[in-house]
């Protein structure tokens, strides 16, 4: 079994997750004696995981799948089959993989969002973070006031 670290997603005043968790694989090349990975490293490295996985789902989208009957049932009850197999513009979008990693340090920045590792608050992005093989990273995003 691979050592995973897994992501987790919060919103204040929410009881549903804004995404359901998700695991990236324990980078064996993040963590050597010696090396230090700070915050902005861990943040850069999980924004590439979810770049890839989302590259990934579009590829799968343009292919034409054979459903089972399970597949079918599932799909029919949240009210959408799928069987793939298009080619449309919202499958062609494109990532800047800096500018997603820039946007999320600057969210961070500008305190929009706060990160919790192990349940402990990372407060600045060049701290050293301290990784396990079963880390926890939790995603608490804030939502403002109205008016406020």
């Amino acid at each position: 079994m691979q050592a995973t670290i897994t992501v987790k997603g919060k919103v204040i005043g929410q009881s549903r997750p804004p995404f359901a968790d998700w695991s990236i694989p324990f980078p064996p090349d993040f963590v050597r004696p010696g090396d230090q990975v700070t915050l902005r490293d861990l943040i850069t490295r999980i924004v590439h995981e979810e770049i890839d996985a989302f590259r990934l789902r579009q590829q799968e989208r343009r292919l034409i799948r054979i459903l089972s009957k399970a597949e079918i049932e599932r799909g029919g009850a949240a009210g959408k089959i799928d069987m793939g197999g298009r080619d449309s513009g919202e499958l062609q979008q494109e990532v800047d993989a800096g500018q997603a990693v820039a946007a999320a340090l600057q969210a961070f920045e500008d305190r929009f969002y706060y990160v919790f590792l192990d349940g402990v608050q990372q407060e600045h992005l060049d701290q050293t973070v301290f990784l396990k093989p079963d880390s926890q990273v939790t995603f608490l995003r804030l939502v403002p006031l109205a008016g406020g």
